[in-house]
């Protein structure tokens, strides 16, 4: 076989990935092997495997994969439309998977805790969110809700907008939460000024804002940690 491209009939059946998985389970393959179970086949020239392989290699492994386009993939080849299609959609599937939340409400005990119910949603957004998370008096989530997309502004995030659905939703308190898509999520100076002006208002009102979220790329900042709160 030196020499030869090695393909997947070839293979040990006990050591393809479809029976690896039947066997041991889904989570004691490699990704280039879920890949292969996905892609199904290769080429003429070359086995799934290494299909499988050159399209992680090409995303740089999963990372840029979550928000490939139909046109990316294709530009790969033996990658057609057929196989484009069914990555896209089982991304989708996946993405989708990780946002979904059980019908018993999520309490929220911590910075962490509020970063880990919106991050996966929020940090590959191409444009800012801000987002509040209205809370009843044990820190359950009875409601989130987007306010404003596009560039944090204390003139356009204007207080009325946040504290009247909370109000409407008789909530305790609130954690709102923005987006930086660079990825950094260190604040600005908007941010420190948005972040103030919901405390003296939430104050008068006597609806507590517990924190401030800026969410980065699988890391976040808490403004109440920082001292701004």
């Amino acid at each position: 076989m030196s020499g030869q491209t090695i393909m997947i009939k070839d293979v040990p059946k006990e050591d393809r990935p479809r029976e690896r998985l039947l066997k041991h389970g889904a989570g004691h393959l490699s990704n280039q092997e879920l890949l292969a179970i996905l892609l199904g086949s290769g080429t003429k020239e070359e086995s799934v495997i290494t299909l499988s392989n050159r399209v992680l290699m090409h995303f740089e492994g999963l990372k840029l994969l979550t928000d490939a386009t139909i046109e990316e993939l294709m530009a790969i080849k033996g990658i057609g439309v057929a196989k484009g299609v069914l990555l896209l959609a089982t991304i989708e599937l996946g993405k989708r998977m990780n946002q979904y939340k059980p019908d018993d409400k999520y309490i929220i005990r911590s910075p962490d805790d509020g970063a880990d119910y919106i991050m996966e949603e929020m940090r590959s957004l191409k444009q800012e969110h801000f987002v509040v998370l209205f809370l009843n008096t044990k820190n359950q989530v009875i409601h989130r809700q987007t306010i404003f997309i596009g560039s944090l502004n204390a003139s356009i995030v204007h207080p009325r907008e946040v504290f009247r659905e909370a109000v409407k939703r008789s909530a305790a308190s609130i954690i709102v939460a923005h987006n930086h898509p660079s990825g950094d999520p260190s604040p600005s100076q908007e941010d420190i000024h948005v972040t103030r002006r919901l405390v003296e208002s939430g104050k008068m009102i006597g609806i507590e804002l517990l924190d401030h979220l800026i969410i980065g790329d699988r890391k976040f900042i808490s403004l109440k940690e920082k001292g701004y709160l």
